[in-house]
């Protein structure tokens, strides 16, 4: 048994971590100053929860082996102070997790879009087929109790690779650390503008990542990207390079069919994003050991990861689907992926300003024809999200030009948006709604009910 000080242990990451680590017999404490659900339903069920908000010095003793700290707490955070005055063992989120799994074969999906779906596909293969792995996401996952699990016995760790920075004494990007001997880049669009300020900055951040694959091992990586490609040509690590590309299908009266060997396949995803997702999940399961027919007896079953494009309720003739979308060509794919799988609905598109990138005037022009497929585009934002980012307002003339679309509907106050959404007819329609927030607390359940009127 070792014994873990979580410092910020309400984050979406290392409460469950913090968790995987209480359920494998270590003991774990923990601090945060604010905690909210999912976190605290958690911690408070594993038993973990900090009994007081706030930074507890006291905490800190020599009999720890080790503090994790997350990215939410300073530099200057007391509890971290006393950890360094003791000269203790400190960890940001991912050193402990590559320390965990240096013995073993580590598999790590990164991009800037889909690695959660990827993961998530992956898992599901190995599941079905009763194959047992370690793995480490960024979400929660539909029949897992915890995004994270943590074993001595697998061989195989699975691990979402963040490029997004460690802590707050540790500000090289999460997938640096993680050294993998298999590894997939599903594309590479600038994102963190709050951290890496120019698109050069950002990339660079991913050829850092091939060059820390382990020479010898494996990149699997998106053939449709130009600037990935370049990269890895570009690339001298003694690595073998596996591209792939979309998965060739069709769509029949609203369903998604994959073309294989043995014929179509019917699928419960749809939508090109997630067909070149299954492209390269199908590479990495391979590269695990899972046979190609297989993979395709178990992806069948496939129904997404939670909030990627999850249909939340649907009628007869509606349908409402919430997605993560946040950065531009995310946005974009998506909608062109519900246009096209529902050609004959009216497509409502909402989508939350809500992000670093998303609400910095400078960059919300790399939004442009994103949202065009759209019958309605509607875009929100909520003024207390810019104070919290310390970002200034945009005029809703800046947003319709950045969006290069005249007809987009702009929403800063979240009961005239709610109110909006609640008032539409939605028959024959898709409401497509996007973000990393919650809309300035939207109520989801009167959403689904206006939804049901359908029925």
């Amino acid at each position: 048994m070792k014994r873990y000080h979580f410092i910020a242990i309400g984050g979406s990451a290392m409460h469950s971590l913090a968790i995987a680590l209480k359920e494998n017999g270590d003991q774990i404490s923990g601090s945060d100053d604010a905690i909210f659900d999912p976190s605290k339903t958690q911690l408070t069920k594993a038993g973990i929860y900090p009994e007081k908000m706030g930074w507890f010095p006291e905490k800190i003793n020599s009999d720890l082996d080790a503090v994790i700290l997350g990215m939410h707490a300073k530099a200057d955070n007391p509890e971290l102070k006393a950890a360094q005055s003791l000269g203790l063992k400190i960890y940001s989120y991912p050193e402990f997790i590559a320390h965990f799994a240096k013995e073993k074969t580590r598999v790590v999906i990164a991009g800037s879009h889909g690695k959660t779906t990827i993961s998530a596909m992956v898992l599901h293969v190995l599941k079905y087929h009763d194959r047992s792995v370690d793995f480490m996401l960024g979400a929660q996952l539909l029949g897992y109790k915890n995004s994270v699990s943590l074993s001595d016995a697998n061989d195989f760790i699975l691990l979402e690779g963040d490029e997004y920075l460690s802590s707050p004494i540790d500000l090289s990007p999460k997938f640096h650390h993680y050294k993998p001997q298999i590894a997939l880049i599903s594309g590479i669009a600038w994102d963190h503008v709050n951290v890496f300020k120019t698109r050069v900055d950002y990339n660079k951040q991913f050829e850092i990542f091939i060059d820390s694959i382990t020479p010898g091992g494996v990149l699997v990586y998106n053939k449709e990207d130009a600037a990935l490609n370049a990269m890895v040509d570009a690339s001298e690590n003694t690595i073998r390079k596996e591209s792939y590309h979309t998965a060739t299908h069709f769509i029949d009266s609203g369903s998604t069919y994959l073309e294989t060997d043995e014929g179509a396949l019917p699928l419960e995803i749809f939508g090109e994003h997630n067909l070149s997702n299954l492209a390269g999940a199908k590479w990495i399961c391979q590269l695990m050991g899972v046979e190609e027919d297989d993979f395709y007896q178990a992806i069948a079953s496939f129904t997404g990861a939670s909030k990627r494009l999850e249909k939340i309720a649907s009628s007869n003739n509606s349908l409402l689907f919430k997605d993560f979308a946040h950065a531009p060509s995310k946005v974009k794919a998506t909608n062109i992926a519900v246009k096209k799988q529902f050609e004959d609905f009216k497509l409502i598109a909402c989508l939350e300003l809500h992000t670093y990138s998303s609400l910095d005037a400078n960059f919300i022009h790399n939004y442009r024809d994103s949202l065009s497929s759209a019958d309605l585009p509607i875009v929100f934002y909520d003024p207390e999200a810019l104070k919290i980012k310390n970002r200034n307002p945009i005029t809703e003339k800046q947003i319709v030009e950045a969006f290069n679309d005249a007809r987009i509907k702009v929403f800063t106050q979240p009961n005239a948006f709610a109110d909006f959404l609640l008032n539409q007819e939605y028959s024959k329609s898709v409401l497509l709604m996007m973000s990393s927030g919650n809309y300035g607390g939207i109520n989801w359940n009167a959403l689904k009910e206006k939804f049901a009127e359908n029925m």
